[in-house]
């Protein structure tokens, strides 16, 4: 069963190097994120940064499908924005991952300006990955981790790196 993380930093910049980070570190199978969104808090209300566009995807989908069946009919441009069409309805109807409405909720808890990264974990190699979060900063908002495994995220993100001292000449 996936994990889910939701860590608040001072900024959308900011949350979006952690999540280029966790990308880098799933390439690299230290961690396998089933989702990693954004929710920006502005004085407007809640902005969504997500991973997946389904839109997009459904889009594409959509345009694809729909070119086959229109070479079936003679008629493969139709074919093509009508499935381009369906295909984005239907991706824009889906939610996966991380529920839209729970993480605009949590955002709502967050002073604007700050950012909240939403992280669905299907499985992590924790040492290494903590290794590599290691003083990212950001404050946990909310885990559904055991209690062990959240203090040690939390002990993670707020780690202090020495600065490097000059060598000796």
């Amino acid at each position: 069963m996936p994990d889910l993380v939701a860590v608040v930093f001072p900024n959308e910049a900011r949350a979006e190097e952690v999540r280029d980070s966790l990308v880098e570190m799933a390439k690299e199978y230290l961690i396998e994120i089933g989702d990693a969104a954004i929710a920006l808090k502005t004085e407007k209300g809640v902005k969504l940064n997500q991973l997946l566009n389904t839109t997009a995807a459904g889009a594409a989908g959509g345009s694809f499908w729909g070119l086959l069946i229109g070479l079936l009919f003679m008629n493969p441009l139709l074919g093509v924005a009508a499935g381009a069409a369906s295909g984005a309805i239907a991706g824009r109807l889906t939610d996966v991952g991380v529920n839209d409405k729970f993480m605009k909720h949590m955002a709502e808890e967050v002073a604007p300006g700050e950012a909240v990264l939403f992280v669905l974990v299907n499985k992590v190699t924790g040492d290494k990955v903590l290794e590599r979060l290691s003083g990212v900063g950001g404050r946990v908002l909310q885990t559904s981790l055991d209690t062990a495994a959240e203090e040690k995220l939390r002990e993670a993100l707020a780690a202090h790196i020495p600065a490097t001292e000059p060598a000796a000449s």
